[in-house]
């Protein structure tokens, strides 16, 4: 606005201390960001990976190479970076495994956006070819999957192997491996469709001492709970089990009231009634047939007691997700009215045992008749090992619960990725226009994975991509790369196999990431959260660190 003088006077619309990035700046450091969290992944790619050592503001140390919990563990300030690393929490989500193929492509893929913005391809024209590309590599992937089937388990415990290959526990496997698959078969139901797999059937619990081959299953589940008087038995066999979802105590007052007590007769008999209801309520359990009682809420001194003087085992306080999971393995009812519960209502197991495992007591309720919900204890050395182990073992479930679901895998080592960079490659040459040059680069953002995997094995990547180019130009879509001898082979035949949607999910998860990073133009950071130069907070590199 004019300001009497002939001059315009300047309008301020973001308040002082904020700070703006436009254009190619805030892209250059979007993609700068990007490629940070890619490299910071990469090198813990494939069964050579190397592991990364994290450590918190209270000195807590996590050493492992998961992708998904690494990213979740580093403290990210730059917010290109964290869309990125919500990659790894969706790979995570929808598949258990896969997330730093995930990272390391939607990394990529920006970083071949950034050569085509340098040659002054427009954003949304690399976008378009990027969309066009995940969509065509979706196809491409569905041709190349192989069915499989829940009763091959020596190819179920193939993906399971694959999928833990490179951890800490490679020693371990093929223990783990079975495990998982007995784990995933034991809680699969069978729908129209095909199966269905809830993985929160699984529970996985995780206690240091011995190595982690004394890993092993339980047909019912495992609570980390302690029977609540020394008195009742330490197991019971053919346990007939009552779960009870109220509180074994005396029942509170509705509003605030108060009890005027006169004389000490009338106190003892107070006394009395409160004691009669705990009787009563014992009496009716017992009644029922229940030799343990497996208690949501508390359990008051009185009925311990009672429940002690009639040999009935009794936990209290399990948690809710424990509760739902005994009423699957025992195939009991959770119950709110003890006056209500008959007969029926009962779960079964063959034991109900407390034990001591490295100085901890433990609840097994096991031997349970087909149940749909099962635990895995898992053991290690030390804290980090058996941590890692658990990690690992939940990849596993994971990556077979998936291919049961879908029941279609993909060749691994490098072996997918190779081909579907092949045949985008072909692909884009088929259309016209730049959207063209934007598929070449998803192509060679796909071949990055392989390359990767060469690269992390200590071998020369361009040898190697040359020579499992060759391969895959004979017909040989199944041949990757063995990165324990720098072989390539043929990947099915020496079972390094991977769900489908292992892959299709990095693919899209990845590429919708990328696209919405290159499509930013303007980052408005608010005072406080300041957007330095190379990407990170100010004056740190990356955002990172």
């Amino acid at each position: 606005m004019p300001n009497g003088q002939g001059g315009y006077q300047p309008i301020f619309i973001l308040s002082e201390g904020t700070r703006r990035q436009r254009g190619h700046e805030a892209q250059e450091s979007n993609i700068q960001a990007a490629k940070t969290i890619g490299e910071a992944v990469r090198s813990t790619l494939g069964p050579r990976g190397m592991d990364k050592m994290l450590v918190d503001s209270l000195g807590d140390v996590i050493i492992t190479n998961d992708g998904a919990t690494i990213m979740d563990e580093m403290d990210i300030e730059h917010p290109a970076a964290k869309m990125i690393a919500e990659v790894a929490k969706t790979q995570e989500d929808e598949v258990g495994d896969g997330t730093t193929t995930a990272v390391v492509l939607a990394a990529k893929l920006l970083e071949e956006a950034g050569e085509l913005l340098d040659q002054s391809i427009h954003p949304t024209v690399i976008a378009s070819g990027y969309g066009m590309a995940a969509a065509k590599a979706q196809e491409f992937l569905n041709d190349m999957a192989v069915s499989i089937s829940i009763d091959d388990e020596e190819q179920l415990k193939q993906v399971a192997k694959t999928a833990m290959t490179g951890k800490k526990v490679e020693a371990n496997v093929p223990v783990l491996a079975g495990l998982a698959v007995k784990a995933v078969k034991q809680v699969a139901e069978e729908t129209e469709e095909g199966y269905e797999v809830d993985l929160d059937n699984i529970s996985i619990e995780k206690q240091v001492g011995e190595g982690v081959d004394n890993t092993f299953m339980v047909t019912g589940i495992i609570l980390d709970k302690e029977r609540v008087h020394p008195g009742m038995p330490k197991s019971v066999e053919n346990a007939k089990i009552a779960l009870i979802n109220a509180a074994m105590e005396v029942k509170e007052t509705e509003s605030d009231s108060e009890i005027r007590v006169s004389s000490p007769e009338e106190l003892q008999k107070f006394l009395d009634q409160e004691e009669n209801e705990f009787r009563e309520m014992v009496a009716k359990i017992k009644e029922i047939g229940a030799n343990v009682v497996i208690c949501q809420k508390g359990i008051d001194d009185m009925a311990q007691h009672f429940l002690s003087k009639e040999g009935i085992f009794a936990i209290r306080r399990a948690k809710k997700s424990d509760m739902k999971k005994l009423a699957r393995a025992t195939g009991g009812k959770i119950i709110t009215d003890i006056e209500d519960m008959t007969i029926d209502d009962l779960g079964k197991a063959g034991l109900v045992e407390e034990r001591k495992i490295s100085g901890e007591n433990m609840i097994f309720v096991e031997e349970c008749e087909n149940p749909k919900a099962v635990s895995v204890l898992v053991r290690g050395g030390t804290e980090h090992i058996v941590e890692e182990a658990k990690r690992s073992f939940e990849d596993a479930v994971s990556v077979v619960a998936k291919s049961i679901e879908s029941g279609k895998i993909v060749a691994g080592g490098g072996a997918t990725e190779v081909e579907l960079s092949m045949k985008i490659s072909d692909y884009a040459d088929s259309i016209g226009g730049k959207e063209a040059l934007a598929v070449r680069a998803f192509a060679n953002a796909v071949e990055s994975i392989a390359r990767s995997l060469a690269e992390n094995a200590g071998l020369d990547t361009i040898d190697t991509i040359v020579e499992l180019r060759a391969k895959h130009e004979e017909d040989g879509a199944v041949y990757g790369l063995d990165a324990h001898d720098g072989e390539v082979k043929d990947m099915m035949s020496e079972g390094v196999v991977e769900p489908l949607l292992v892959k299709t999910q990095a693919v899209s998860s990845g590429s919708e990431a990328a696209v919405m990073v290159l499509r930013i133009d303007d980052v408005i950071a608010s005072k406080g959260n300041e957007v330095g130069e190379g990407g990170g907070p100010e004056g740190m590199p990356g955002g990172m660190y």
